[in-house]
């Protein structure tokens, strides 16, 4: 089987977060509802597993259990499903990968280990190990600080030159010299931007959009995909003032990206739950009220189509 094939450079990549019931067993009905409602009402192109979506924390018997429900809801949907593959050990992940085409997936999301920075050497192993090894499958790879290893153009060029199935960057990078950096790779590879990086990049690069902030809205969110940069700007605007709220609010008790993205979903579904896998903090009730009164206004889900009631196809 080949790769997928590739998906417009201007598309929107998401995250499905992972839903636990109060005693930390995995919500399958509330996670298939937020798939299908994220593939009707945003993109059909989710991953799961990213940081955002707790791949760090699970163990491999929830790592199975939440990726078959994945794969069976993406065939529903008609979604273009990729797994994150975040562990310490190498072994691990290609154990996932292995595991996870007997599923039917064939994208990954790669973050580097994270115990100690990856020297040159250390690199090249890493993606022959998984892009090598698996060259029927497509892999992203997400540039994060958590990883102490931030990959720039230069290391790009000698990936890619090895691995024609290495297809793409996902980024939260807003320093207009890093993002410029990293488009000197564009087109060989795809890049994903955060709301500050897309609206850099978008200046002069086809890009696509790694919704983030802007999933409060999914109807805005397509909206500043869609616009010129004077629109960009005034969405910018309202992310900063999200970013405050946040900020305020995590500041000496959240620092996990599932805290925030559990309270964006929970905008547009009430029955979300908010808590994370232990020992990490999770926001509350309280927490949550605050963030939703502090929301721009243009970003309320008032007029949102809500979870509970996905919109038809």
């Amino acid at each position: 089987m080949n790769p997928p094939t590739p998906e417009p450079a201007s598309s929107i990549l998401a995250t499905a977060v992972v839903p636990w019931t109060s005693s930390g067993a995995f919500d399958s009905e509330i996670f298939c509802r937020q798939v299908r409602t994220i593939a009707r009402g945003l993109t059909r192109h989710i991953y799961l597993f990213g940081t955002a979506g707790e791949g760090y924390a699970v163990t491999e018997r929830q790592f199975d259990e939440i990726a078959s429900c994945f794969a069976a809801v993406a065939r529903e949907e008609k979604v273009r499903p990729m797994l994150g593959l975040i562990s310490l050990s190498l072994p691990t992940i290609i154990e996932r990968i292995e595991r996870s085409r007997g599923l039917g997936f064939r994208e990954f999301q790669l973050s580097l280990p994270s115990w100690g920075a990856l020297n040159d050497a250390e690199l090249v192993t890493f993606f022959a190990e998984t892009c090598g090894r698996f060259p029927d499958c497509s892999f992203h790879h997400y540039n994060l600080a958590r990883t102490k290893r931030l990959l720039t153009a230069v290391d790009y060029r000698q990936l890619v030159g090895r691995h024609p199935n290495f297809v793409a960057v996902k980024t939260s990078a807003d320093d207009p010299a890093v993002v410029a950096d990293l488009l000197t790779m564009s087109p060989r590879l795809r890049f994903y931007f955060t709301e500050f990086g897309y609206a850099i990049a978008r200046r002069t690069h086809q890009v696509g959009l790694l919704a983030s902030l802007s999933t409060a809205h999914y109807d805005r969110a397509k909206l500043f995909v869609a616009g010129d940069d004077a629109a960009r700007s005034l969405d910018l605007a309202d992310f900063r003032a999200m970013i405050a709220a946040i900020r305020e609010l995590a500041t000496g008790r959240m620092h996990m990206d599932g805290a925030f993205d559990k309270m964006l979903i929970r905008l547009s579904d009430p029955a979300f739950p908010l808590h994370l896998l232990p020992p990490y903090a999770s926001a509350t009730e309280p927490e949550f009220a605050r963030f939703r009164a502090a929301l721009p206004a243009r970003w309320r889900m008032d007029d949102h189509p809500g979870l509970s009631d996905p919109p038809s196809r």
